[in-house]
């Protein structure tokens, strides 16, 4: 007579009871302002659960207004189906409450700029901090999307100091599929190695950068756009040949002028007040061209009007 083999059965069942938690199952985002959305649109479109954080209903509703416009977007012009819309706005959800992210992996900090004077609060982005390490758990990463801050400084206030990063994702255009992933003095290498799981999860390339204001890709551009600024009032040539130029010359997918449009003058004047300040280095000044249109709230694509004007999103002329 055959001996009878006996096993439990629990670890064949469907039951999610002490299933193995998958890494990466829900992402959080704290904010839904452009860059916010941003995130939120490309995790969800990659599979990942994604709930993010607004100070009110109004703006949960505003942010999905502009996500489901978005993805009308890609599907006149990039191939995505209705289906595929569906499916990725059936993954987000919108909350005003904190403890929401309490099941999170990984949630990112984007707390929107300010619309008149584009700076994001430090104070903020540290209560923002305290309040996700409240609720998620000791393992949680807890990240920035941030190009002047210092990650460092945030982390310092957190009890598990070692689960923080500050990371940037370049949204210029579609295709900018790289992340600039900064480490602080206290970010771990098996949170780090997380972190670039998370990159190819998404499809994203990554660099890793260490802490310095305008980390890589805003101090070379500042730097550009200043020159690009100086052509200009010198009336070395026109702002649409110079736009033009930088696009076939260097392979840029938007001109210099119009990418500053696209980034925002709100974001990137005090950005480059804040370089000029930590460097000391007169490059990092924002052109008395940038001032002009920060002053006059001549924004770039977000409010129609920068150094291009804007008509649907497309350029209309150039602004004189």
């Amino acid at each position: 007579m055959a001996e009878t083999i006996i096993e439990p059965i629990e670890p064949f069942g469907l039951s999610s009871k002490n299933r193995k938690k998958s890494l990466f199952s829900k992402i959080g985002v704290v904010g839904a302002g452009r860059d916010g959305r941003n995130i939120i649109r490309l995790t969800s479109s990659t599979g990942l659960e994604v709930i993010f954080i607004e100070v009110n209903q109004e703006r949960i509703d505003f942010a999905f207004e502009r996500i489901s416009e978005g993805l009308d977007s890609r599907i006149e012009n990039w191939g995505l189906t209705p289906g595929e819309k569906r499916a990725i706005l059936g993954r987000i959800r919108g909350s005003v409450d904190y403890h929401d992210l309490k099941d999170c992996d990984f949630v990112i900090e984007c707390i929107r700029y300010d619309t008149e004077t584009g700076e994001r609060s430090t104070a903020l982005r540290k209560e923002a901090f305290k309040e996700i390490e409240k609720v998620v758990s000791p393992e949680a990463i807890i990240a920035t999307n941030a190009t002047t801050v210092i990650i460092s400084e945030l982390a310092s206030a957190l009890k598990h100091k070692e689960r923080c990063v500050s990371l940037h994702f370049p949204i210029a255009h579609s295709d900018a599929k790289i992340l600039e992933v900064v480490k602080s003095i206290y970010t771990s290498e098996h949170v780090y190695n997380k972190v670039l799981l998370f990159a190819k999860l998404i499809k994203y390339e990554t660099i890793e950068v260490h802490e310095s204001n305008g980390l890589v890709s805003m101090r070379l551009m500042a730097v550009l756009l200043n020159e690009a600024c100086q052509m200009l009032l010198e009336n070395v040539s026109s702002m649409e040949s110079i736009d033009r130029l930088t696009e076939i010359v260097y392979g840029m997918r938007s001109g210099i002028f119009k990418m500053a449009d696209i980034i925002g003058i709100e974001k990137i004047v005090p950005l480059m007040e804040d370089m000029f300040n930590e460097y000391g280095d007169k490059k990092y000044k924002p052109s008395p061209l940038l001032w002009r249109l920060y002053r006059t709230q001549q924004l770039g694509t977000r409010n129609g009007k920068g150094f291009f004007i804007y008509e649907k999103g497309k350029i209309a002329g150039q602004n004189q």
